[in-house]
């Protein structure tokens, strides 16, 4: 898969879904991340899993162009990027989680 059909699959993918994680098993962020949503919405949102992709690399350097960063977690809400573990920590923390994911409906 080139990079233009990995940023469709990217906009395709958030369009389509209310909350989306795209992380790696086994990365202390994406857990961080994860964990965060858990406290609101466990089980209710999509992740996908790099980790073992063919397209792993591309799928990265098209988060890059998508969210100008192409480490992992990428969190998106309601179509829009909030970030990464720490921002998606941050953000349960303070409240602006909650208050994203009802105006996405996922709460």
């Amino acid at each position: 898969m080139g990079k233009a059909e990995a940023i469709n699959e990217i906009k395709q993918a958030v369009a389509s879904n209310k909350v989306l994680v795209y992380s790696k098993t086994y990365c202390p962020y994406c857990v961080k991340a994860k964990r965060a949503l858990d406290q609101f919405i466990a089980g209710k949102y999509t992740v996908v899993e790099l980790e073992g992709r063919s397209d792993m690399d591309t799928m990265q350097d098209a988060l890059l162009d998508i969210t100008g960063g192409r480490s992992v977690p990428r969190v998106f809400i309601n179509g829009k990027f909030l970030g990464g573990g720490d921002d998606t920590a941050a953000a349960a923390s303070n409240g602006t989680l909650e208050k994203l994911l009802k105006e996405a409906g996922a709460l």
